[in-house]
């Protein structure tokens, strides 16, 4: 069993030694609330909570693109397949715009990143797309053929 010695580094010491944060972390959780609501920053486990809040952001970006993704995906699907046009496509399309529509809701700093990453993401439900409905990837524009505005626009359906 590796135990820490005296002539060990503290890093090494660190790593050898679980704390809590890697042992349980709802525990661990539950324990920096604690320490946060009574001012007790001297005992905050600061490099997890930093790692934490910083995967936080990366996740919710993360999910504003999948979802992005997914209508993108569907709506071209709704235009260049109409014949196969489903209440399943319906309520897909329909979800991924309430979820947008909430994380943006609750993170109106997430708007901008939606922007900026609208063409890459296109880019990549076009690839979707070939895949999903067997189409040529030459049917599909190269640019979005829909706004971010009609995309997001819960009354948009592409003829």
């Amino acid at each position: 069993m590796n135990t820490p010695s005296s002539t060990q580094p503290a890093t090494m010491v660190k790593a050898i030694i679980p704390t809590l944060y890697d042992t349980d972390f709802n525990l661990w959780i539950e324990e920096t609330v604690r320490q946060l609501k009574q001012g007790d920053l001297q005992s905050l486990d600061l490099d997890n909570l930093i790692e934490e809040i910083e995967s936080m952001g990366r996740s919710d970006k993360r999910e504003v693109k999948n979802r992005l993704i997914v209508l993108m995906i569907h709506l071209l699907e709704w235009r260049y397949q109409p014949e196969k046009r489903s209440n399943s496509w319906t309520a897909t399309i329909n979800e991924q715009r309430r979820q947008l529509g909430l994380i943006t809701g609750d993170s109106p700093s997430l708007k901008p990143f939606l922007v900026d990453n609208f063409p890459g993401c296109y880019q990549i439900a076009r690839r979707d797309a070939v895949r999903e409905t067997f189409l040529s990837l030459s049917v599909f524009p190269l640019d979005c053929p829909f706004s971010l505005a009609e995309i997001l626009n819960a009354e948009f359906f592409p003829d």
